[in-house]
């Protein structure tokens, strides 16, 4: 299970994100970015960033240390802003942190030069949990002295929102012809070779067992948290088995190496012909 921390103080409200993350300090002394199950996003959102967070720390990506945050309500009564008072007076109880990285940037695919390994390990990752917010709109990337972290997975497993559909919803293909790292030629078959033996049914399993019990309570169709993150388990690993071939990059060109935005794809080619 994550380790459990309380929150005692409520620093400021992040407003990049659609669901109001804050940050917090707690018990511990360290300071985390909260993210809170009355969010409009739901609950699932945090399973899906404890279940992608901790699976992409298991294959060896960097992704922020996640711990679960207990919320009393009252610590953000300070707080002028009425929807962040609502928002956390429904959020009392556990909720998630992710370990604040002080100083780390926004990902600029024209500032920071990312290898083809890394490159197809972070998208073969993204594939595989089906995650449809690493685009160059959106890219949840950060760089933390001179390295590349990964964050909020809440928008992946998409299938989980319909789950007698979701070994059908699982078996699609992902196109990853927007994705911000496919103009760095990610070496998609190398990273499918390193990490898909990985993807283990014992490491998934040690992986879901994170997820707090009252986080997957009352799910339709499964009587107990435990058949749930069974599931979990078993699409995830159906998935592994098969995603390389259906990730998809966009047809190459010289000057377009992706189906990114041209004038990013166009400026990186002139970066890697100088």
């Amino acid at each position: 299970m994550l380790e459990k921390v309380t929150a005692t103080r409520y620093i400021t409200p992040l407003r990049e994100g659609g669901s109001l993350p804050g940050l917090v300090e707690a018990d511990d002394l360290g300071t985390y970015v909260m993210k809170f199950t009355g969010a409009g996003q739901g609950r699932k959102t945090l399973v899906a960033e404890v279940i992608c967070g901790q699976l992409g720390r298991r294959l060896g990506l960097r992704v922020p240390e996640l711990v679960g945050l207990e919320l009393d309500p009252v610590i953000g009564l300070g707080e002028p802003d009425e929807e962040v008072q609502d928002l956390l007076k429904a959020s009392g109880g556990l909720n998630l942190g992710m370990d604040y990285l002080p100083g780390s940037l926004g990902f600029d695919p024209l500032a920071f030069e990312v290898g083809a390994a890394e490159a197809g390990r972070v998208v073969w990752f993204d594939a595989l949990i089906n995650n449809v917010d690493r685009s160059w709109r959106n890219p949840n990337l950060l760089v933390w002295h001179g390295e590349l972290w990964l964050i909020d997975h809440g928008a992946t497993m998409i299938w989980h929102h319909n789950w007698p559909g979701a070994r059908q919803s699982a078996a699609k293909p992902y196109d990853a012809s927007d994705h911000v790292l496919a103009p760095f030629g990610p070496d998609i078959a190398a990273a499918a070779a390193e990490l898909a033996p990985l993807v283990t049914e014992e490491l998934l399993t040690e992986v879901a067992a994170d997820v707090p019990d009252e986080w997957l309570v009352d799910e339709p169709g499964f009587d107990s948290a435990d058949a749930l993150r069974r599931a979990y388990v078993e699409v995830l690993l159906e998935r592994a088995r098969t995603v390389t071939e259906g990730i998809t990059l966009g047809a190459p060109t010289k000057d377009k190496p992706s189906q990114a935005p041209e004038w990013l794809a166009a400026r990186l080619h002139r970066k890697a012909v100088k």
